[in-house]
């Protein structure tokens, strides 16, 4: 008898002071990894305008990215002198024809104020993509306006695009709401450069040189 009292204040000893299981111990002693904060990333951009009619003049475009959040500043954009700012929200989807569109929303000040609703979107494949910038400025004189930038491109090698642009603005002094043309861009890793040529057979041309950079 005891014997039998023995054995089991042995095992109740033994189950007392044995090490939790690893599986057990783990998830005790460690909190599960913290998520990382998305990183930032964008670019500025600038695009020298040469208008055969007019004086030249620099439009200036800054974006920045944070996960779904988009922040866009554009300068000259809207028309000569005028500022707008803008907030979005990124959204995506597809792997071999990819879609993304930014609902946008911002102000313009300077020569135009308002408040401008528009979107971003852009539809790539393996050798082509199309983009385009569209927003609505409800109190440009004399009524409300839409201003647009269009690019439908194709893509022979990865560092290469070329294909036709159209623009409705305006800031050209030419008579033409709507330019039509051809561009070609050249893209690195981080730095871009392109060349515009809307118009290109009547005597409303303009030439447009721009230059980027990301981060």
């Amino acid at each position: 008898m005891w014997a039998a009292r023995l054995a089991a204040h042995c095992l109740l000893l033994a189950a007392a002071t044995a090490p939790l299981p690893a599986r057990a111990a783990g998830e005790s002693e460690s909190q599960p990894p913290a998520a990382e904060a998305p990183a930032w990333s964008g670019a500025v951009s600038a695009y020298l305008n040469l208008p055969r009619s007019s004086d030249a003049y620099v439009t200036g475009i800054a974006i920045a990215n944070r996960g779904a959040l988009h922040l866009e500043a554009r300068s000259n954009y809207e028309g000569k002198n005028a500022y707008s700012f803008f907030a979005g929200y990124n959204l995506a989807a597809g792997e071999t024809v990819r879609f993304e569109v930014t609902p946008i929303l911002g102000v313009v000040t300077g020569s135009t104020h308002s408040v401008v609703p528009g979107f971003e979107a852009t539809v790539t494949g393996r050798y082509a993509d199309a983009y385009i910038e569209f927003e609505y400025v409800p109190n440009a004189e004399p009524s409300g306006y839409t201003y647009a930038w269009t690019e439908l491109a194709f893509r022979p090698v990865g560092w290469l695009r070329i294909g036709l642009a159209g623009q409705r603005t305006r800031a050209y002094e030419n008579g033409r709401d709507l330019q039509r043309g051809v561009f070609a861009q050249v893209k690195g890793k981080r730095v871009s450069g392109a060349v515009y040529w809307f118009n290109p057979t009547s005597h409303e041309q303009i030439v447009v040189i721009s230059a980027a950079i990301s981060f």
